[in-house]
């Protein structure tokens, strides 16, 4: 029998089957990115940056379910900027923050103003958005006194920014999921580091949150980011798992193994007639049977 073909009931259940299956992984996957970056310390204040769309709602929802069963105590308030973009519900956010009974503060800066007289029309304005939003961002959280800040980017946004700043800075960096502040004096989260966006979209639907999308660079369907974005998903598309295997990547760095001499000390590496387990034997996708007699011959297989 096909879903289509299932009595109400019957669907209704497996679909809340579904949803708690995704909650508790999401609940999971954060809880693990928070632990294996100490991204939360007792008695911290962790203030969540809420945009209005999928992933900072979801960030939200999340933080606060852990919070009920969390073994330390932690502090949550949520803020949002509101940048005084034409057609803003203004409203949309307090009411929901409200019902949910979270702390929070909205900000009112006319950031939107600043942009459209700065930026030619035409160009994009996600670089001058972006820094005007962190300084906010910044001062806000010093004046409530809040420890981290917890932004709502996932793994597809650090993939996304690897493969820019490669493609279009000619540098391999990323987002960590944990760095100090511009200003130095801010410890900024990314707990959402293991979770997919695909996996956040149905989330979304499923928790129905009132989603805000953003005018101001939503209609700027060119940007860079949009670009790799879809290239990314093509490739996930074509072979299943290579997202995952490439942000597993990020955290396997292998410093002898890329060319920057900053990093490792290429000058002065000489050979020391011991076997080492960072060599060219890293290339190697298998190593050869044990007693084999290729092994006696390249013990150390090239290829």
């Amino acid at each position: 029998m096909d879903t289509a073909t299932q009595p109400r009931s019957q669907r209704e259940e497996k679909a809340r089957f579904e949803a708690n299956k995704l909650a508790k992984r999401l609940r999971r996957l954060v809880g693990s990115a928070i632990a294996d970056y100490n991204m939360i310390e007792a008695g911290d204040k962790v203030m969540v940056c809420l945009s209005g769309g999928k992933d900072s709602y979801a960030l939200l929802d999340i933080l606060l379910a852990l919070r009920e069963k969390a073994p330390i105590h932690f502090d949550i308030v949520a803020f949002n900027l509101d940048q005084k973009q034409p057609g803003f519900p203004e409203n949309v956010l307090p009411d929901y923050l409200a019902s949910r009974g979270v702390a929070f503060h909205i900000e009112e800066q006319d950031t939107y103003s600043i942009v459209k007289r700065l930026v030619p029309e035409g160009k994009t304005t996600c670089s001058l958005c972006s820094r005007l939003r962190r300084g906010i961002i910044y001062r806000v959280a010093s004046e409530l006194g809040c420890t981290k800040i917890a932004l709502g980017h996932h793994r597809d946004d650090m993939l996304q920014t690897l493969f820019l700043n490669m493609f279009y800075g000619g540098k391999m960096k990323g987002m960590p999921p944990k760095l100090i502040s511009d200003d130095g004096r801010h410890i900024v989260i990314r707990p959402l580091a293991y979770v997919p966006e695909h996996d956040l979209e149905a989330y979304a639907r499923w928790r129905e949150f009132p989603i805000i999308p953003c005018n101001l660079c939503g209609s700027q369907p060119n940007l860079q980011r949009q670009v790799v974005k879809e290239m990314l998903q093509q490739w996930e598309k074509r072979h299943p798992g290579r997202m995952e295997n490439m942000f597993r990547a990020m955290q396997n760095v292998v410093r002898s193994h890329l060319a920057d001499r900053e990093l490792y000390n290429f000058t002065d590496l000489r050979a020391t007639g011991t076997p080492d387990p960072d060599g060219d034997i890293l290339f190697d996708s298998e190593p050869l049977p044990a007693g084999s007699h290729e092994a006696s011959l390249f013990p150390l297989r090239v290829e």
